[in-house]
């Protein structure tokens, strides 16, 4: 099946089974602004903790805060956003649709790359298991070819982006005869920027002085904080500083379902260390952001990192790990060497010294900072991606089921009664009682037992509990196993302790720590 057709499914399939819905539908929706639903939001908060607990748990040196959304207009000046917070804007003429020029290059890259990797796959069939892929890319003529073309696109690319090129950028676009997807037309304006901050005003007096944005990132309430934390806290360099929150950006097109949103939410920790040793850190900090990553089990393949050749005015160091989403591979976190640009720049357009004072050194200094962000939009995106599977069975029947690792999936357990008589629902919601403190729970006596399985594989519940007329006799429940479908018996007892060594986070926490 290719791969668009499986993203419509699973767009579909979150609407369907309450994961996902479009926001204010039913006055025809919002563009890319969305509403999680009721398994969607299970979903997202234990995604939010798996991150948060990785951060404040097994980092003794790493705190939390909740900064406002709302803050003074001078901090978006001292950070840059005002003046460069923007992106590359592009227009046909003919379909009146807007795109990121930078995008429309990217996907003509990838379109590239799409040539080469089916010339290596029709090798790889014709050769079998002789097959040398790294001599047949160094080797073959045609994959030489588009290589080289791809390369000098890139590298063009590239430097207009790092030059603020846009005359160049546009004929990039015209020389690689990229078309709008609506009207096929190459019919483009020039390229221009768009800054993608929304402003709004704050108090009664709708003047320039009451200007406030709603924040584009949350890094910023963290670096205002600074000083706040490390005091109140005792804190000792190295140290982060985590924070969960929204972020708002008017994006030129957000596309893609949840992967790009103008109303998002962000995971991100600022780490402060000495200048220096940043760039040790850095690389610290991106083999655990990947370890966490590749602890959920969705495939090591489905990662990559990916190394920024065009630096953010900030940065001297950055990597984005990138996962396998049905449209390629697309970021989901972002690992960057700040230096010490955004406390330098606060100091000075706030006049307050933002500076710490190292006993062992005994001197003070502006510390550098390693940030690690991760959009929990875009991880809930590539769990859903990952663990979403279409399966025949042997008896003919399918089944579509999500395999969501059983400490991330909305419900840990369903709890079925055989029949809905002979005190078997009394049973099973004795049984509930019991465990739902701890666990979150559903009950489901409706349809035949099969029936019930589907729909509990659909929103990816690990395990299903079925009472029937031996629970009387023997305390035992018969437990189903989502992703292999077995059974098994198990005493009513044990459940708890059971359950709880399945959907704990500190098998994960183990790997990441290894």
């Amino acid at each position: 099946m290719a791969q668009e057709d499986v993203f419509k499914k699973l767009v579909s399939h979150c609407k369907e089974y309450g994961f996902v819905f479009p926001s204010s539908e039913i006055y025809d929706g919002l563009g890319a602004v969305y509403d999680y639903g009721q398994m969607g939001v299970e979903l997202k908060n234990n995604i939010k903790k798996y991150w948060w607990d990785s951060m404040v748990l097994l980092h003794d040196n790493v705190v939390g805060i909740d900064s406002a959304i709302f803050m003074h207009p001078t901090i978006w000046k001292a950070s840059g956003h005002v003046d460069a917070f923007s992106d590359p804007l592009i227009d046909n003429k003919d379909s009146k649709k807007r795109y990121r020029a930078d995008v429309l290059i990217e996907d003509h890259l990838a379109k590239i790359d799409d040539k080469i990797n089916k010339e290596v796959d029709k090798a790889a069939k014709r050769f079998g298991e002789s097959f040398d892929e790294a001599q047949f890319r160094a080797t073959n003529a045609r994959v030489l070819e588009q290589a080289a073309k791809r390369t000098a696109i890139h590298e063009r690319f590239a430097k207009d982006l790092n030059d603020a090129n846009f005359e160049d950028l546009r004929e990039l676009i015209l020389e690689c005869e990229i078309v709008c997807p609506v009207s096929g037309t190459r019919n483009w304006t020039d390229v221009r920027q768009f800054n993608l901050m929304f402003a709004t005003e704050m108090g009664a007096a709708a003047d320039a002085s009451s200007k406030v944005y709603l924040r584009p990132e949350t890094a910023q309430g963290i670096f205002v904080n600074f000083l706040n934390v490390q005091k109140s806290g005792r804190m000792k360099i190295p140290f982060g500083i985590a924070q969960i929150g929204k972020a708002f950006r008017n994006e030129i097109v957000a596309r893609q379902f949840i992967f790009r949103m103008r109303e998002f939410e962000q995971m991100e920790m600022q780490f402060f260390v000495r200048p220096g040793e940043e760039l040790e850190w850095f690389a610290k900090w991106k083999d655990l952001r990947l370890k966490w990553h590749k602890a959920l089990g969705l495939g090591d393949a489905k990662y990559r990192y990916h190394d920024h050749e065009k630096l953010a005015h900030y940065a001297n160091a950055a990597t984005d790990i990138e996962f396998e989403m049905p449209f390629g591979f697309k970021e989901v976190e972002g690992i960057h060497s700040r230096t010490d640009f955004d406390l330098s720049s606060h100091e000075k357009h706030s006049g307050k010294k933002l500076q710490y004072f190292d006993p062992e050194l005994n001197k003070s200094y502006t510390p550098y900072v390693i940030e690690t962000s991760i959009g929990v939009d875009r991880m809930f995106l590539s769990i859903m991606a990952g663990c979403y599977k279409e399966e025949k069975l042997e008896n003919g029947e399918s089944r579509i089921v999500l395999m969501f690792p059983p400490a991330l999936a909305p419900i840990k357990l369903a709890i079925m009664p055989l029949t809905k008589k002979d005190g078997l629902p009394e049973k099973a919601h004795a049984i509930m009682d019991s465990l739902k403190f701890d666990f979150k729970c559903q009950y489901d006596e409706k349809d035949s037992i099969g029936k019930r399985y589907r729909r509990q594989d659909a929103i990816g519940t690990p395990f299903c509990i079925t009472v029937d007329h031996q629970t009387a006799e023997d305390n035992c429940v018969t437990i189903r196993f989502r992703d292999t479908m077995l059974q098994e018996r198990i005493a009513i007892d044990s459940l708890h302790s059971f359950i709880a060594e399945k959907v704990s986070f500190k098998s994960l926490f183990k790997t990441i720590c290894e």
